[in-house]
């Protein structure tokens, strides 16, 4: 246990200068621990590097599956699902294919169909995903293409840990899986509530009520002989909890999800064995050319399954099940890397020696790579969209997404255009109504799908980003666009758009503000800045005497509790 303490001491003094270096020149944190990662290889044993990264996939699958909430999928899950097993299909045959082509005996060749197949949650979702992207509906496509995925990669886990292809000791092993997954969703339901109760609201007791939990989960695990990392997602399962009734377990999860995030793509760099780079001697002598030539067209070939083959066979699907071209590309660049759950599957057939040493550094390799393409293609997403769209690869693409799930009355002109129904588009919608004037709302968040339709008069289900979205809701015709979306990429978007109206939108610093103003926006809201007004209002009111302090808050109070709070 000391050794392995003194190995994450260690990591973390190497990854802090580079941590440092994409703090201060605006870099992808991933790409950086990946590369902090390599340098430390040199100083660390791999046995010990081995067992760190079981420990950190294993607790990071746990935070990930506390964030799982199927209600908030529930409105693209069918689609998400097609989308998954048609990903796993064709990815997973094209890796076997081209594994055994290579010279790869069958066996092994499975392991790199694996790596092709599956896609990973923590980069795709936990680390780079902002709130606003993954309320949109490509956050709750990956998210659900990612929940499929890692279901069916549990099930290989578990086949796996049979050591053996016989029927009966897999089915015992299957068998045990579910046991766990049926436990996680009975303490779900019945019994976390009660560890509510007991903590009394004591944010440090809820903590190590869910670590005990954590621990009991992979103890059982253990003592079935399943992988530690089924133990750990059935714990996240178990857990279930409001942020904002638990804010301090919120915390707390978010700060030990950070912790071993880092942690894992240090590791996954320590365990990247570079061809071409080992001892002198051997290649002088001509020993190991072909290991490293051999490794070198294996991770090249799992790099171009995953970051190329990966999201263009995503795309197709999406956009086959009618959804938009920008969302589906979108979605696709969420999931184009190896998965931490194909790793540890690799990991485990490598410890129980199914995989020689030249197909686990492939695929180590190949998932190092992936995941520092995909943390830049997500930072590039757009740029990647309309660089597709330039080229007219998406002509003549469905839009029967938008279609099914709007409606805008016939012959609208001179009307409001609002973009997000939150709390200040729900106010604008009470205005509107007031006022009898008419107005559209443009909504792309899900779970807000059934508040919308039965909320608002007009409505438009889709991303304002698409140019179909926005016809839909005849912007050319409108007097006022409204936003109340605080992205400065949709606020640059419709102050592009062909339209007579007055663009009024939203931003979260004066200084975008300003820069909005002059390209041509009539009004630009800034939360904080009118939050402040009103709290001198209200203050110089109170001091003047036109209102009293229990009047103040009663003022507050009503405020507060005239709707729901939801983010815009």
């Amino acid at each position: 246990m000391s050794e392995l303490l003194t190995t994450v001491a260690l990591l973390f003094i190497i990854a802090g200068p580079f941590l440092l270096l994409a703090d201060r020149f605006d870099l992808p944190t991933v790409p950086m621990l990946i590369v902090a990662g390599l340098v430390a290889g040199w100083f660390v044993d791999e046995e010990l590097t081995l067992e760190l990264a079981q420990y950190g996939i294993a607790l990071l699958v746990f935070a990930f599956g506390i964030g799982i909430d199927l209600s908030e999928m529930r409105t693209v899950l069918t689609d998400s699902e097609v989308a998954a097993v048609g990903q796993i299909l064709v990815l997973g045959t094209l890796g076997v294919a081209l594994g055994v082509a290579l010279g790869v005996p069958i066996e092994e060749a499975a392991f790199l169909g694996i790596a092709a197949a599956f896609s990973s949650t923590i980069v795709g979702t936990a680390l780079l995903r902002t709130e606003i992207r993954r309320d949109l509906v490509r956050g709750r496509l990956a998210e659900s293409i990612h929940l499929v995925q890692d279901l069916v990669a549990i099930l290989v886990l578990l086949a796996l840990g049979a050591d053996t292809l016989a029927a009966d000791p897999i089915a015992q092993q299957l068998g045990y899986g579910v046991a766990l997954l049926i436990a996680a969703v009975l303490v779900n339901r019945h019994f976390f509530d009660v560890v509510g109760r007991l903590a009394g609201g004591s944010d440090e007791l809820m903590i190590v009520g869910v670590i005990s939990m954590l621990v009991v989960f992979v103890g059982a695990a253990e003592a079935v002989g399943v992988s530690i990392v089924v133990g750990a997602f059935a714990a996240g399962l178990a857990v279930r909890y409001d942020p904002v009734e638990y804010l301090g377990l919120f915390n707390g999860i978010q700060s030990l999800r950070d912790f071993f995030a880092a942690i894992f793509f240090v590791t996954i760099g320590a365990l990247v064995t570079l061809p071409f780079v080992g001892e002198v001697v051997p290649f002088v002598e001509g020993i190991g050319i072909a290991e490293s030539v051999e490794k070198l067209l294996l991770a090249g070939v799992l790099v171009g399954l995953t970051a190329v083959v990966k999201p263009a066979v995503t795309t197709a699907i999406l956009l086959r099940k009618g959804y938009e071209a920008r969302t589906a590309t979108k979605t696709s660049l969420g999931i184009d890397q190896v998965s931490e759950f194909a790793l540890i599957i690799a990991i485990e057939a490598f410890i129980l020696t199914l995989l020689t040493q030249t197909v686990f550094d492939a695929i180590i390799l190949a998932a190092a790579v992936t995941m520092i393409t995909s943390s830049l293609s997500q930072r590039h997403d757009e740029r990647i969209y309309r660089a597709l769209s330039d080229r007219g690869l998406f002509a003549g693409a469905s839009h029967d997404k938008i279609d099914e799930a709007s409606d805008v009355p016939q012959d609208l002109a001179d009307h409001v255009v609002i973009i997000g129904l939150g709390r200040q588009g729900r106010r604008l919608v009470r205005a509107c109504e007031s006022m009898d004037r008419p107005y559209v709302v443009v909504e792309n968040d899900p779970i807000r799908r059934d508040d919308v339709a039965s909320t608002c008069d007009g409505y438009v289900f889709g991303d304002a980003m698409e140019p179909y979205a926005l016809s839909k809701a005849n912007v050319e015709d409108a007097t006022v666009v409204v936003s109340t979306v605080d992205a400065e990429l949709v606020s640059r978007h419709l102050l592009s758009v062909e339209t007579d109206a007055d663009v009024i939108l939203r931003a979260d610093d004066e200084e975008t503000a300003l820069d909005l103003l002059e390209a041509g926006a009539r009004y630009v809201s800034v939360p904080d800045l009118l939050a402040g007004e009103q709290l001198v209002e209200h203050i110089e009111a109170l001091l003047g005497g036109r209102t009293t302090p229990a009047g103040l808050r009663a003022e507050r109070v009503a405020a507060l509790d005239e709707e729901p709070i939801v983010d815009d």
